[in-house]
């Protein structure tokens, strides 16, 4: 199922701006109108998928799975967001990598966070049957 092209050093970095849709006020993780945590950790996701979506088989995909992330500074409203993963580590299905983001000003969050491969009609069907 894996692909030989998929090995440690496989880096994406994916951008939004904040909107008043992606604050904490928003997302109902807080209630100040600044860059909500839970869519700064989505926007690390979206790096790590990217970093290896074009190394996986047709018909496979990945799912996060753990996620270790710090945010450590708010981030106004009509700023930009920028966070970037780096493949890590490659244990069978198992994919680690480090994640950070920036803001237009520094560094804002920085962690680990894991995904695993799947087989995209398996892994839909299986969840399927779990209703």
């Amino acid at each position: 199922m894996q692909s030989e092209s998929l090995k440690p050093g496989l880096e994406a970095q994916v951008s939004e701006t904040v909107t008043d849709g992606n604050t904490a006020s928003a997302w109902g993780s807080g209630g100040l109108p600044v860059y909500a945590t839970p869519a700064m950790i989505a926007l690390m996701e979206k790096a790590a998928f990217a970093a290896v979506a074009p190394h996986l088989p047709a018909g496979s995909s990945t799912v996060g799975t753990e996620v270790n992330v710090r945010h450590l500074s708010a981030t106004s409203r009509g700023m930009n967001v920028t966070a970037r993963a780096k493949l890590l580590g490659v244990d069978g299905r198992a994919l680690h990598f480090s994640v950070e983001a920036h803001d237009d000003t520094g560094k804002i969050g920085e962690g680990l966070h894991s995904r695993f491969i799947i087989e995209e009609e398996k892994f839909m069907a299986k969840t399927e049957g779990r209703k």
